[in-house]
């Protein structure tokens, strides 16, 4: 392909985008593809094609054979998982990287890459409220962004592992723990899986929300301590995936500050974007994560409007990770680097190369303001809230969390005759429920369970979902509920 061919199928490209989003818009696909497993493979060769083929006529399968596999993440009715960001401005500003197909690991490798990486990141800081310790123009802090929040965990244990061997020549490997809560994210055991380690997860109590309480960590601690264990990281929780909670930052604040050697990173990969309106940063626990976090990390490509993938990682410490990650061989030296004059991300990460992320960030920022992320957080809270008005005034279901942010969790638990349904019951109720609801493909939620009640999750963040689309999904849900319910009573009858 030429650049005018390229020009020329482009601007169809383009066209088709749009498209799609009107349909979107419109609701003209389900929410979740209807095809089966395995549906593509005899849709295509067997092989790849010995001549290359025309655009025109691969641009026109993508359209017949892969579009209609797509699970519609940005549909309005979409309000399972947390949401995938995107806007138009971020897709551009990915064009725009995407074509230059930059790995960017040094500074000489591009230098745009990193210094506009560098002030985004301090913008960003900025508009969250992170102190100044945070910033990359501090000198001593700073951000780069990593490919998930998983890969951020990941990459602050590792930092945290080789500051405490560094302070404690003498601990053994077997003997180091990390710390997370039986609500934390998969990342602090995928982690603990990928470096041989242990990992205690502290348990959590429904009475307290599902948030890890002072009392919890320094009663752990003074065990594992007796026991010869080093716990040396705590993976800290703003906006679990289960139920949105928010681990008491003010109380743990208390506890590591008689345990210096235990670092705190906090994994604030949803709700963390909430930090850009004032009025969520209390209870967000900002002020504390400003004393105590070594290391925090929130999506843009979550609840940010930033199409994946963009996933900072801000440090008070840059040398928290240098020290663990720098390793440069004599091909990768620079005058630059040598002089100590410049950033070169790839000692802040696990990769060499990465990707121009920075520019999507930019236009993103630019395109929006701050004005414009705190419009889209206010706006989707907002409607979590009618959703929860609906829950509460309805007979059929229950919240079994208080609402956090932009996500409700909720079961179908109907009144006043709960208290005759036993708890496993009331499971296999639920069980039924969702089965039901995900065989409806216009809306699309997910499952958890907490503290044993198998329950439904129901968050908000596509900027296109309106009241008229929760509206509906609560209608579906009140439908599906009253036919799971009568299904469910005629099982038990026959028993």
């Amino acid at each position: 392909m030429d650049i005018e061919q390229f020009r020329k199928a482009g601007y169809q490209a383009i066209d088709r985008i749009c498209d799609y989003y009107y349909s979107l818009q419109q609701s003209k696909f389900p929410v979740v593809s209807e095809v089966e497993p395995g549906y593509l493979k005899p849709l295509l060769p067997s092989a790849a094609p010995e001549v290359g083929e025309d655009i025109q006529v691969i641009a026109d399968d993508y359209q017949k054979f892969i579009v209609p596999g797509y699970t519609h993440w940005q549909h309005p009715s979409f309000f399972a998982y947390f949401p995938a960001g995107f806007s138009f401005e971020g897709l551009l500003g990915d064009l725009y990287a995407s074509s230059v197909s930059n790995p960017g690991f040094n500074w000489i490798a591009s230098p745009s890459c990193t210094e506009l990486e560098t002030i985004v990141l301090d913008w960003a800081a900025q508009m969250f409220g992170l102190g100044p310790a945070f910033f990359n123009s501090s000198g001593k802090g700073g951000a780069c962004f990593q490919n998930t929040a998983s890969e951020a965990a990941l990459v602050a244990i590792i930092a945290a592992r080789s500051a405490f061997t560094s302070k404690f020549p003498d601990a053994k490997m077997e003997q180091l723990v990390i710390y997370t809560t039986t609500q934390t994210h998969s990342l602090g055991v995928k982690a603990a899986m990928i470096l041989g380690l242990s990992v205690v997860a502290l348990e959590v109590k429904r009475e307290d929300n599902f948030s890890l309480r002072g009392a919890t960590l320094r009663a752990t601690l003074e065990e594992d301590k007796q026991k010869g264990l080093k716990p040396f990281i705590l993976i800290a929780t703003v906006g679990t995936t289960s139920s949105g909670a928010v681990d008491n930052l003010a109380e743990i604040k208390e506890i590591v500050r008689d345990y210096p050697e235990l670092k705190v990173h906090v994994d604030a990969a949803w709700a963390g974007m909430s930090l850009v309106c004032p009025e969520y940063r209390d209870k967000c626990y900002l002020n504390e994560i400003n004393e105590i976090a070594d290391s925090f990390c929130t999506n843009f490509h979550k609840w940010g409007l930033t199409n994946f993938d963009a996933s900072p990682l801000w440090v008070r410490d840059r040398s928290y990770l240098t020290d663990a990650l720098d390793f440069t061989p004599p091909f990768l030296r620079t005058a630059q680097g040598d002089a100590g004059t410049v950033i070169d991300y790839r000692n802040w990460h696990l990769g060499l190369g990465r990707r121009y992320r920075s520019v999507k960030l930019w236009f993103v920022l630019r395109g929006y303001g701050i004005e414009g992320f705190q419009k889209n957080i206010r706006k989707t809270i907002a409607l979590n809230e009618r959703f929860v008005e609906h829950v509460s005034s309805s007979s059929l279901f229950k919240l079994v969390a208080p609402p956090s942010l932009a996500l409700s969790v909720f079961r179908l638990e109907p009144k006043p005759t709960s208290e005759q349904i036993p708890e496993q019951s009331l499971n296999s109720l639920n069980e039924l429920f969702y089965g039901r609801i995900t065989a409806r493909k216009e809306i699309l939620l997910t499952q958890t369970v907490l503290d044993g009640s198998f329950c439904i999750r129901f968050a908000v963040g596509s900027p296109r979902t309106c009241e008229e689309h929760v509206d509906k999904a609560f209608e579906i849900l009140t439908h599906e509920a009253t036919l799971a319910l009568e299904a469910w009573k005629q099982t038990v009858t026959s028993i």
